[in-house]
C-alpha cells in the first residue's frame, strides 16, 4: 500500500525528533571537570572494581580483582580540592582465576579475612594536575589488615553525564602502588613481590 504524503511528513517528523533526541543525550555528557554535577555520590558496584597486579618468582604476574567494592564520594567541581572519597573493600570478595590461590588470599599469610573482613580509603586531600584539569593525586590513608598507611592514587577524570536509563553518573579510573609489607602481609618475600599495582575503575552515580 502507498504512503501518504501526510504519513510520510509525521515518519520525517517522528524520525526527527529521535535524531535531535540523541544529539541533546550525546551533548549533556562532558569530559569537562568543571561542568560535572556536584553533589554526593556512590558506586556503582556492579561497574566498579580494583585489579590488582604483582610479580611472581620474576617469571610472570599474579592479577586479580577485589569485586562488591562500595565508595562515597562528595565532588565539588567549583573545587575539586574540597571534595572526599571514602571506599570499603571486601577482602573475602577477591577473585583469581585459581580457586586455591583465592582459598589462600583469604587465610593470614595474606589478608586473614576472618578477622579483618574490609580494607578502607579515607582521603584526606585532592590535588588537580596544574596542566591536565583530567588528572588529580587523591591522597588518603589505606587501613589493610589492621594497618594504616598513607597512598595516593593517581585518578583520570573519564566523563559525566546520563547514562542507560537516564542515571547521571561520573566515571574515573585511579592508579597507586602500594607495599603489602607495609601492611604486615610478609607471606614469600622476596620471591613473591612486595609492590602490588592497583587499577581503580568506578562510576559514580549522583544521589
Amino acid at each position: 500500500m502507498p504512503i501518504s504524503k501526510r504519513h510520510a511528513l509525521i515518519a520525517a517528523a517522528a524520525l526527527t525528533l529521535v535524531g535531535s533526541g540523541s544529539v541533546i543525550a550525546q551533548a549533556a555528557l562532558t569530559k569537562v571537570p568543571s561542568e560535572v554535577q556536584a553533589g554526593a555520590y556512590k558506586l556503582d558496584s556492579s561497574h566498579g572494581n580494583i585489579t590488582w597486579t604483582v610479580d611472581h618468582l620474576g617469571f610472570s604476574k599474579y592479577t586479580g580483582q577485589f569485586a562488591n567494592v562500595t565508595a562515597e564520594l562528595s565532588l565539588n567541581s567549583a573545587d575539586p580540592s574540597a571534595s572526599t572519597l571514602t571506599a570499603t573493600v571486601p577482602l573475602g570478595d577477591v577473585l583469581t582465576t585459581s580457586a586455591g590461590l583465592t582459598r589462600h588470599l583469604k587465610n593470614a599469610d595474606f589478608f586473614d579475612v576472618e578477622n579483618h573482613p574490609t580494607a578502607t580509603f579515607v582521603s584526606r586531600s585532592v590535588t588537580v594536575d596544574s596542566t591536565d584539569a583530567t588528572k588529580a593525586k587523591v591522597e588518603g590513608d589505606l587501613t589493610l589488615r589492621g594497618v594504616t598507611q598513607p597512598v595516593t592514587i593517581n585518578v583520570k577524570f573519564n566523563q559525566a553525564g546520563p547514562s542507560m536509563g537516564g542515571t547521571y553518573k561520573a566515571g574515573f579510573d585511579g592508579y597507586a602502588t602500594i607495599k603489602r609489607s607495609d601492611f604486615g602481609i610478609r607471606y614469600g618475600l622476596p620471591a613473591i613481590g612486595d609492590e602490588v599495582k592497583l587499577h581503580i575503575e568506578g562510576e559514580f552515580v549522583r544521589q
